[in-house]
């Protein structure tokens, strides 16, 4: 797990805290969690290369620093600092503190921020801060995986899905200036509607990079650099979206659905949403027992 292997934990006797709740449900949420227990102080440092985000659960004194930035407060329970990919970031208290850390895969962010048309989104720094809505996110990850998912692992991928989606909206910038080597909003926009248009069709790369303007080889590196996935998953993810909003409407049966969005048939549909989503097709257009009674 990337908190454990990029991370060094340690409390005031220098032992490891103790581990309270960890891991993430099946599927390619793109999020993993850790809930620990700091006794008498903590000490966290590292280079990690998932974007990090700390919740401190008890207040107390941190001396902490991420890149060049270094800061000394007293922040209130349920503050937050985040820590973007690549940067190295450390934080020491004094007193026993409880934390909630969240590695967030990049390439998520990056696909989230593109389906938000907020294509080269960057995370934001922050040493300090204070958001509700995240923590209330974070909160409900560490009880789902501490209860080994009772609600299941789609329930955990859409709150995976909404915690990415609060980092995007609040706490990402937005560069004044196209990034070189990357793609434009536009030029995304048209990749899009090619591909929409033509979902259920085999989709090659080359016309995609004659779109874009550029080379099938330097396309798709500016793709995976700006989008966050190659435009092989980008097109996956595409379909998927497509046929759950087909199977959801009950507008076809499943066969016919995998093949008017583009998969080579109903078992190659089937084990595309098992392996993103964790589930599978049947529970994912199915709303839980709970919900049915909601709306009977």
């Amino acid at each position: 797990m990337v908190i454990r292997e990029e991370l060094d934990l340690a409390q005031e006797d220098g032992n490891l805290p103790t581990i309270l709740v960890a891991g993430s449900a099946p599927g390619e949420s793109g999020v993993s969690i850790r809930f620990v227990r700091f006794v008498g102080g903590l000490h966290l440092s590292g280079t990690v290369q998932q974007h990090l985000i700390c919740f401190q659960l008890a207040q107390a004194c941190f001396d902490c620093r991420i890149g060049g930035r270094t800061l000394r407060h007293e922040p209130p329970a349920g503050s937050l600092a985040i820590c973007p990919a690549g940067i190295d970031c450390s934080a020491d208290a004094k007193g026993s503190v409880d934390a909630v850390l969240i590695a967030v895969d990049p390439r998520h962010l990056a696909l989230a921020a593109a389906d938000d048309s907020a294509l080269e989104a960057q995370l934001i720094e922050r040493l300090a801060g204070c958001d509700q809505e995240l923590l209330s996110v974070a909160n409900a990850l560490v009880s789902e995986s501490g209860s080994n998912y009772p609600n299941g692992p789609l329930f955990w991928n859409e709150l995976a899905g909404a915690f990415i989606n609060g980092l995007v909206v609040r706490h990402t910038s937005h560069p004044q200036l196209q990034i070189r080597g990357t793609l434009g909003k536009e030029v995304l926009a048209r990749l899009r509607d090619y591909i929409v248009s033509n979902i259920g069709e085999p989709i090659e790369v080359a016309a995609l990079a004659k779109i874009a303007g550029r080379s099938p080889f330097h396309f798709s590196r500016v793709f995976s650099r700006s989008v966050g996935v190659s435009p092989h998953r980008y097109i996956v993810h595409l379909r998927l979206q497509r046929a759950l909003e087909l199977a959801r409407g009950g507008q076809a049966e499943l066969a016919e659905i995998a093949v008017r969005t583009g998969f080579a048939d109903q078992s190659h549909l089937w084990r595309w949403v098992r392996r993103v989503h964790g589930v599978s097709l049947t529970q994912l257009v199915t709303p839980p027992v709970s919900e049915q009674h909601e709306s009977s």
